[in-house]
């Protein structure tokens, strides 16, 4: 009996040895403002003079360095200073990486190995967290990493004297290199594609219809460490409304992000292109040489709530009545999880269309959300 409880702890005792040791909870990190208000929480980052803070009561907030007396991390940190610029070909040792402690409106990061060193938070441009630094700037990632995006749909169905229906439906993808808006800009690439299709029927009375297709791909090189970036594009636009079988339109041209924030975008571009406009009436389709002159804006409010809005114009330089123009904007507002609200509209303007058919087509759409990422 002696013998089987002998071995009955030596091999608990070895099982026990065997079984991986929870890894314990880090300590919390603790923000004290200049008015001596404490709170616990998690840093997430700083970019320029203002902090990014988790707290465990008041959720994420934002805060400017001056307003703090006192911070203290047990995660580590990078520390990236103003006169330092990186991209992913940068030597990245030099680089202050560990745990961060402020106070003074000093920054001290104190490394695993080696000494402590600080500055004034005045030169610290951004305090990332490490993993989120070797991320976005030693990977490089693949052609399917990096995407962002949403899908959206709305339908509408009457059954009376007239029956109608009309569904919506699109998608906007970008995919920008490197990931993080506080780095330089290396590419992006974007894909939008958008249908909206309707019908109206009522006996006796001839079927009104209304297609209206349009999709695009485009892709911008930033030239290094400027805003200024080259691109080509191609877009596709079908109108049923508006007697236009298929415009497809190539080109390529330069362009300038004007603002660049992490709440706000906006982007001028200018291209040469080639248009080839088909319409449903015989003779009155074009090969037009042109330019497409361009203006896209985007901003996120607060609680995630999303404005987009870009117009072009693309006056034709062989045949000077065939111009045309499009513009459109849309209101995104989250509901829930990962589903919003959207209210859109969209405006097409071609000044030569065939006879019998309006020069501008407008739609005003609604419907839900759902971000991709």
């Amino acid at each position: 009996m002696l013998r089987h409880a002998v071995t009955f702890l030596v091999l608990s005792a070895c099982l026990g040895a065997q079984t991986p040791a929870t890894p314990p909870k880090p300590e919390p990190d603790v923000l004290i403002f200049a008015d001596g208000e404490r709170l616990v929480g998690h840093l997430l980052r700083a970019h320029g003079s203002t902090v990014t803070f988790k707290s465990d009561a008041l959720g994420e907030i934002n805060v400017d360095w001056s307003k703090i007396q006192e911070l203290h991390s047990s995660q580590t940190f990078a520390i990236l200073e103003k006169k330092i610029k990186l991209n992913r070909h940068s030597d990245t040792s030099k680089v202050p990486q560990g745990t961060i402690t402020m106070t003074k409106q000093a920054v001290t990061v104190t490394p695993p190995a080696g000494p402590p060193q600080t500055l004034p938070v005045a030169e610290a441009a951004h305090v990332i967290d490490v993993p989120s630094f070797e991320k976005d700037i030693l990977h490089n990632p693949g052609f399917l990493e990096g995407w962002n995006g949403a899908v959206t749909a709305g339908a509408s169905f009457v059954e009376a004297t007239q029956n109608s229906r009309t569904l919506t439906t699109g998608i906007h993808m970008v995919r920008a290199i490197p990931t993080e808006n506080w780095l330089n800009a290396r590419d992006r690439t974007s894909f939008n594609f958008m249908v909206s299709d309707g019908v109206v029927t009522q006996p006796k009375i001839p079927t009104i219809k209304t297609n209206i297709i349009h999709g695009d791909i485009e892709r911008d090189q930033y030239f290094p460490e400027t805003r200024f970036f080259a691109f080509g594009q191609a877009a596709f636009d079908h109108n049923y409304s508006q007697g236009l079988d298929l415009q497809q339109n190539y080109g390529g041209g330069l362009g300038w992000t004007a603002v660049k924030r992490s709440n706000t975008t906006l982007d001028f571009k200018g291209s040469v292109s080639f248009t080839r406009q088909q319409f449903s009436i015989p003779g009155n389709d074009h090969n037009l040489i042109g330019s497409v002159f361009a203006q896209n804006y985007s901003h996120k409010f607060g609680k995630g709530i999303l404005f987009l809005e870009q117009v072009s114009a693309t006056p034709a330089w062989n045949e000077a009545h065939a111009y045309a123009a499009a513009g459109n904007a849309s209101l995104t507002v989250p509901v829930y999880k990962r589903l919003a609200f959207s209210i859109a509209t969209v405006d097409s303007f071609l000044n030569d269309p065939p006879p019998g058919f309006k020069k501008n087509s407008f739609q005003l759409t609604t419907g839900l959300t759902y971000t991709l990422k």
